[in-house]
């Protein structure tokens, strides 16, 4: 059965946060160096989708551990593994083999768990970030007709990164925590065109972020106007994760609901980062608050997004399994 069968007969877990978990290792320079980077010129540490090559071992526990706890859908390590990311450290000849190694670890670690549970299959998502640059607004306040990156540069980068993600396996495509709706845009376009050059197809996910309490995206758009540019493309599944906890983007999710055509998600943080940076929501006060969306019929795909941990994952997952996904299409959508 393939996984938009599956989202008819119930709720999806997709993962939870890579950063989170790598943290817990404690990595230091050399862990993200290996013989051919020894002598790179530009420190290393923090570059977490280089652990891909340097780190397989971390990367593919992580994994394991999120299925272990009842993810259906692992997010691949590759957040930032776009040619425009990795510039800052100098690396964006190994653009490839991030990807690459990033979805062969994850396609390992999902095969692995489905061999353990063949009624339970489990998939991999390609993620793929929105770059540390926008199309649409000006980096200099003294320039406001500037932009550091244009859209066929972004195209570019996405094709080259997507090329990687399908050869190493993904099973879907996840465009997520979109800040700017031109980058989606231009993601999308790449999605396209590298689907057209090989004659394959595979499912799409898009991911917004809603920025803070004025419920639009950094480049200024409403959820509603978020989903209604989204709407052009047979997607999967459209929702939002990042930047807010989910008590703080239950309302925005539920525009979303009442509006999709598509299936919808939602991955939030584990509530909002205190004065250090970190984020103190238990997996118990976080799958309350996740429930609250479950009873109401709003969601078809349920995970994690900065601070949730396999332990969040085990009670999101355990809660969703009590509830029916949202019925795709019974709903008014915002095109009718």
């Amino acid at each position: 059965m393939n996984i938009e069968e599956i989202l008819k007969e119930r709720i999806l877990v997709l993962d939870g946060a890579m950063g989170t978990m790598i943290q817990r290792y404690n990595l230091e320079e050399k862990d993200f160096r290996n013989e051919a980077l020894k002598d790179h010129h530009i420190p290393l540490k923090g570059n977490s989708d280089l652990l891909n090559i340097t780190r397989p071992d971390v990367i593919k526990t992580i994994h394991k551990k999120y299925f272990e706890a009842g993810a259906d859908i692992a997010e691949t390590n590759t957040f930032t593994g776009t040619s425009i990311a990795q510039a800052d450290y100098a690396l964006e000849h190994m653009v490839y083999d991030i990807n690459f190694q990033g979805a062969r670890l994850a396609r390992e670690a999902a095969d692995e768990a489905t061999a353990l549970d063949p009624s339970k299959p489990r998939f991999v998502a390609g993620s793929i970030g929105p770059t540390n640059r926008t199309a649409s607004l000006s980096p200099d306040v003294n320039n406001p007709g500037y932009r550091a990156i244009d859209f066929d540069g972004l195209k570019d980068a996405y094709k080259e990164q997507l090329r990687a993600l399908m050869d190493g396996g993904v099973d879907i495509i996840l465009v997520e925590t979109i800040f700017d709706t031109l980058n989606a845009k231009a993601a999308l376009f790449a999605i396209e065109d590298v689907f057209e050059e090989r004659g394959v197809r595979l499912p799409i996910m898009v991911s917004g972020t809603i920025t803070d309490a004025s419920g639009r995206t950094l480049s200024g758009q409403t959820t509603e106007a978020f989903l209604i540019s989204m709407e052009h493309m047979p997607l999967m599944s459209v929702g939002l994760n990042c930047a807010l906890g989910a008590a703080q983007l239950r309302p925005y999710l539920q525009i979303m609901s009442e509006k999709s055509s598509f299936n919808v998600s939602a991955h939030p943080n584990a509530g909002l980062p205190n004065e250090f940076g970190q984020y103190d929501q238990t997996p118990e006060q976080m799958a309350a608050q996740i429930e609250e969306f479950l009873k109401e019929g709003m969601i078809n795909v349920i995970g994690g997004c900065c601070g949730t941990t396999p332990d969040h994952i085990k009670l999101i997952a355990e809660t969703a399994a009590k509830y029916q996904p949202r019925k795709v299409g019974s709903l008014q959508a915002v095109t009718s």
